[in-house]
């Protein structure tokens, strides 16, 4: 039964989704934009959100729990979520925004997530 299971699994397994939305963490810090399938962005939003979230109290805890999120990136990638989260002390939420492209020529929905 898959009760309380409404993840998008993204057609892959466990293993290699938390890889992919790892590294699309990643990239969106490091870039501030990322244009993705709208089904990725739409599943990044919340992991995003909650550890701007969690980085908003600059502690050795929260930069341990913001670090194994990331599974251990480089220093510089944690930093500027740290930097990204003083920027937005006095917003209560909503940090991030995604922008409907449309389909491609693929056929695949396109989105773009973006900090706000």
């Amino acid at each position: 039964m898959r009760h309380h299971d409404h993840n998008r699994t993204l057609s892959r397994t466990r293993r290699g989704r938390t890889a992919l939305l790892r590294g699309l963490i990643v990239s969106l810090v490091s870039h501030g934009r990322i244009v993705t399938t709208e089904a990725k962005a739409k599943e990044l939003r919340p992991r995003v959100e909650h550890l701007i979230t969690a980085a908003k109290h600059d502690s050795v805890a929260s930069r341990r729990l913001v670090s194994s999120r990331l599974g251990e990136p480089s220093g510089t990638t944690v930093q500027k979520i740290f930097t990204k989260a003083a920027e937005y002390a006095e917003r209560p939420g909503g940090y991030t925004r995604i922008v409907k492209t449309g389909p491609t020529a693929a056929g695949r929905r396109e989105a773009v997530i973006e900090f706000v």
